[in-house]
């Protein structure tokens, strides 16, 4: 599963609000942060299933996934925002985007990274933000193509 899903879902139950965590994690919004949300929803569902077996963990995840599973299209799934736009600039015949990691912020636990996309399809840069260089640059991305309304 994925760690940005299970976080999402996590938050929507509100999950970070039962978790006991130690007093750093505690100051340093540890119930927020998406790794532990993740790890945490990874672990109630494992508990259903080792208590409640595998039918009533299926009917589980049905619930917890159900509102996504409906609103997702197959292209939106298989395809992130690097790949569809690199596929609009090679249909279009031009050069790839460049990403540039401009900064990293915050603290070892909780890093924010900061990254430009530039492509000769739209003057300027146009920049991301995410708890890694991967998703920083995938909202960049996204930035891009909804300017070219792709």
């Amino acid at each position: 599963m994925r760690r940005e899903t299970l976080a999402q879902i996590a938050r929507r139950l509100d999950l970070g609000e039962f978790l006991r965590l130690g007093g750093g994690e505690l100051k340093s919004g540890g119930g927020r942060r998406a790794s532990i949300l993740a790890d945490a929803l990874e672990a109630v569902i494992g508990a259903v299933y080792l208590d409640a077996g595998f039918d009533s963990c299926a009917r589980t995840l049905r619930r917890l996934y159900g509102a996504m599973i409906a609103d997702a299209t197959l292209e939106a799934a298989a395809k992130d925002p690097k790949t569809r736009l690199q596929e609009y600039l090679q249909a279009r015949r031009l050069p790839l985007p460049v990403y540039h990691l401009k900064a990293t912020e915050g603290g070892a636990h909780q890093q924010w990274f900061i990254v430009e996309c530039e492509t000769s399809a739209l003057p300027g840069t146009w920049q991301g933000r995410g708890g890694s260089r991967r998703a920083a640059e995938q909202a960049a991305a996204e930035l891009v193509l909804t300017r070219l309304g792709a």
